[in-house]
């Protein structure tokens, strides 16, 4: 009970309302309510898997690469999401500096002196090699997945923004990216 009175005795002040300006809605006078939804959006979806070629090790700027393949489907849509998948563990994709190489090279170095590697590093699993297991540790840092605003028929991503591939094994594999485009 004391709880209550104490609950009741503090003023909540509500903050004030954030506005959202709406870049895509439907013309309320033609679209019917029932079917406001389908109607306005017309959602559409496309998928390609893209290969990449083998990267030595290292993280690797690979935007014009995927926006080449991607590009004739990503035109066509108004506003949407771009979801990038790599299938693979030993290596992963991040969104970062699209400039300066130098941010790629640091990152790298980076990534070895957290992650230990080689015979004496305290791994169980070795039966693929020394950099095997660092590299599973470092995908699972950065991950296999991006979600990429699509806006006018364009990722959606700062200036100064990029979409890398960080290859974190010694051998250069070719690496398979699915891409998923939805929206409107």
């Amino acid at each position: 009970m004391q709880s209550s009175a104490l609950f009741s005795a503090v003023k909540f002040n509500p903050p004030p309302t954030a506005r959202v300006k709406a870049l895509y809605t439907a013309n309320p006078s033609t679209v019917d309510d029932r079917n406001h939804m389908a109607a306005a959006a017309n959602p559409k979806w496309a998928q390609k898997t893209i290969t990449l070629p083998p990267h030595r090790r290292g993280c690797h700027l690979i935007t014009p690469k995927i926006v080449k393949e991607i590009g004739q489907d990503l035109s066509e849509f108004k506003c949407g999401l771009a979801h990038l998948f790599l299938q693979h563990t030993s290596a992963s994709l991040t969104i970062n500096e699209n400039y300066d190489s130098d941010v790629r090279d640091d990152t790298e170095t980076f990534l070895n002196k957290i992650v230990p590697e080689g015979r004496s590093a305290p791994w169980k699993h070795t039966l693929e090699g020394p950099d095997d297991m660092p590299a599973h540790i470092k995908s699972s840092m950065f991950g296999c997945t991006l979600t990429i605003p699509i806006t006018d028929g364009q990722l959606n991503m700062g200036t100064w923004q990029g979409i890398w591939l960080c290859e974190h094994r010694d051998a250069p594999t070719a690496r398979k990216v699915v891409v998923t485009l939805n929206g409107i």
